[in-house]
């Protein structure tokens, strides 16, 4: 017997988080979209380095006290009120934390603006030895400091649209961020910029806060349709108010693992220096933000997409008690990441340098670019399954009340990271920062998946380890044959651009085909399920009309 005859929560998994990816592809997308923008118009030095450093600083809170920590200690919680008590109960716990968040999180946006040297200072101390770097990264960071407030009610609207089996909408929402942040800043950098005083990067900075301000209002029509109206309400007594503050502690630290670590390695890629020169290299942070961008698609729509499908019956199984469901719907939920993220992985190390050439190199974005970001993507891609399985993996402690464990976990991977980042980054630079990044995702994911094991006794460990053996022998398969294709690409008579292009899609259709035939003959049962949940919603309009 297989897993898929004995999890009756499969379908609605599947289902939801197929909703879920096709939403997030396309945010993806966009998003590459984005960063060709910033690579045409700003390449990977100065005016780039400073943007992302800027733009990292809120997007870390945001991880810590927003996205990460309060949507899944909120989820859990909404949900399981919701459950228990009904709707006014969950609508006006919604209320008390909204309330909440606008006073915390505005505090915090002054308190940064006012520190804002002193925390880019401690993100980037490289900064300060080039001429104009760290003070226009000061002053993005003054402009992009509100985008933690905004985006902190995106996140909870999402939450409450979630726990209502609503996952479209706040899936499709972060689409409507990277066409903000795009158009926004381009009209305020380049079209209005010379009437309003601001520069092309003010004007992008700026343009992140219009993303920011859609992402929150386009699920602000749904959340009126389910039923929510905004009333101010303030109680740390209420119990559930309680329990997001008990959660939210530990899991400030317990979803941020990764993008802590991020912090970190901005820190030592700011520093690093050139062996012939002596001076502090321009380029690597925004060498390592171009990689990890690639990474962000599949974690994106497969980790972050089946995680989000499945916290909310999490929560609700621990509600009715049912710990066998729990068990079934968290084994089902890692498998298809394993299933979508290894191949994904695979192919990224392999393909990485004409998928970067193809997407990047154009405008200021130089050929020497395009190699020193494919060499961290390789770096960057054998975690990639750790990245998604934390993503599954931490909110499932948080739907069992526990949120010390994945805080305990995170606190020892960033010490290792860092001990990790001394050591590799002198002989490797900014790859071995990358190849620290991976090491400590998969030691999380580990460690998260033996002690969930300890707290439930069993988590279908011998049938999930038999699945992801053969996407491994699936994915080597796949590997043999893009590189077969790519090398043999070569050999035609293009160049630049066009090369890429049919280098790209000829490995990622053989790829494909590969994989395919090789999970079919192996009978990984998974990957129709997974083509089912992705593409069925097109596959019934096509036979209805």
């Amino acid at each position: 017997m297989n897993l898929q005859t004995r999890d009756p929560t499969r379908p609605n998994v599947a289902r939801n988080a197929g909703v879920i990816s096709l939403a997030v592809m396309a945010s993806r997308v966009l998003g590459l979209v984005r960063d060709q923008v910033f690579a045409i118009l700003f390449g990977a030095g100065l005016q780039y380095d400073a943007f992302l450093t800027a733009f990292r600083i809120p997007n870390l809170l945001r991880d810590l006290f927003a996205e990460g920590a309060l949507s899944a200690a909120f989820v859990t919680t909404f949900t399981q009120v919701l459950e228990t008590k009904g709707e006014r109960e969950a609508f006006q716990l919604s209320n008390r934390i909204a309330t909440a968040l606008i006073i915390v999180l505005g505090i915090v946006c002054v308190v940064g603006w006012i520190f804002a040297p002193s925390i880019v200072n401690l993100l980037a101390p490289g900064f300060f030895d080039i001429s104009g770097k760290a003070e226009l990264t000061i002053h993005l960071t003054r402009i992009m400091i509100p985008f933690l407030l905004l985006i902190a009610l995106a996140a909870k609207a999402m939450g409450i649209l979630n726990a209502r089996n609503n996952y479209g909408v706040p899936a499709i929402a972060p689409v409507f961020f990277n066409l903000g942040s795009v158009l926004g800043g381009l009209f305020l950098g380049f079209s209005a910029g010379p009437f309003l005083g601001l520069s092309p990067i003010e004007g992008m900075a700026f343009g992140t806060l219009v993303g920011g301000s859609l992402q929150f209002a386009v699920q602000w029509p749904s959340l009126r349709r389910a039923g929510f109206r905004y009333r101010p309400m303030l109680s740390l007594n209420d119990p559930g108010v309680r329990q997001i503050m008990r959660l939210m502690g530990p899991a400030v630290i317990g979803t941020a693992a990764v993008q802590i670590n991020v912090f970190v390695n901005t820190n030592f890629a700011s520093s690093i220096i050139d062996p012939a020169t002596g001076a502090v290299i321009n380029g690597p942070v925004s060498w390592l933000s171009y990689a990890f961008r690639f990474m962000q698609f599949p974690i994106g729509v497969f980790g972050v997409a089946v995680a989000t499908a499945t916290l909310p019956p999490l929560s609700r199984s621990i509600a009715r008690e049912d710990h066998t469901a729990f068990r079934q719907t968290l084994a089902h939920g890692l498998a298809l990441v394993f299933l979508l993220c290894i191949p994904s992985a695979v192919g990224l190390a392999v393909l990485g340098r004409p998928i970067v050439a193809l997407i990047f190199e154009h405008g200021r974005f130089t050929p020497f670019d395009t190699v020193q970001t494919a060499n961290a993507l390789a770096a960057y891609a054998i975690g990639l399954a750790g990245y998604a399985a934390v993503k599954v993996l931490s909110p499932a402690f948080y739907a069992l009340n526990d949120a010390r464990t994945p805080m305990l976990i995170s606190l020892g991977s960033i010490a290792v990271n860092y001990v990790m980042n001394l050591i590799l980054v002198g002989p490797f630079g900014h790859v071995g920062l990358a190849f620290s990044t991976s090491t400590v995702a998969l030691v999380n994911a580990l460690l998260l998946a033996i002690f969930m094991r300890r707290r439930l006794g069993r988590m279908e460990g011998a049938r999930l380890a038999s699945t992801v053996l053969r996407i491994c022998i699936a994915s080597l398969a796949m590997a043999a044959a893009v590189w077969l294709i790519s090398t043999a690409a070569i050999r035609l008579p293009l160049y630049g651009t066009a090369l890429h292009l049919v280098t790209v899609a000829a490995a990622i259709a053989g790829a494909a085909v590969v994989f395919y035939l090789s999970c079919q003959g192996l009978r990984i049962d998974e990957l129709n399920e997974a083509i089912a949940a992705i593409a069925g919603r097109f596959l019934r309009a096509r036979t209805q009309n």
